[in-house]
């Protein structure tokens, strides 16, 4: 079955990064948006297996933290699985004290490590 996931605030080159990254092992759709309104519109109209949320968005540079917390705590979202786009050790651990699954940074693509978590986190059904 096709896996649906929304990538939230990515410039073109890292959306198509991503869509191939996942696409080379789950059949998925990769919808994107570009901030909190936008986002949170995707997720309330479609079920979403996972969201992944860029650190910092590129449309104007503002922290995707708030994205995050906004969907954790959101009782119609908060059981979607949701993780950061992030190289750095910091941004991971404050994501995941905020309910994120554990993320991978855009220098991680080629590693097996960020597959098997992206495969694990579309394995199961968020329950939504």
């Amino acid at each position: 079955m096709k896996k649906k996931v929304l990538d939230v605030g990515q410039c073109d080159y890292d959306h198509a990064n991503i869509t191939a990254f996942i696409n080379k092992f789950a059949e998925a759709e990769v919808v994107r948006t570009h901030g909190l309104e936008d986002s949170l519109s995707q997720l309330k109209s479609g079920d979403f297996d996972l969201v992944l949320i860029n650190r910092k968005l590129d449309r104007d540079h503002s922290d995707g933290m708030p994205i995050l917390k906004a969907i954790k705590t959101d009782p119609e979202l908060q059981d979607i699985k949701v993780m950061l786009v992030s190289n750095l050790a910091d941004a991971q651990r404050e994501a995941e004290a905020a309910g994120a699954l554990p993320g991978f940074g855009k220098a991680e693509y080629h590693k097996p490590e960020s597959a098997a978590k992206v495969k694990d986190a579309l394995a199961e059904p968020s329950v939504q």
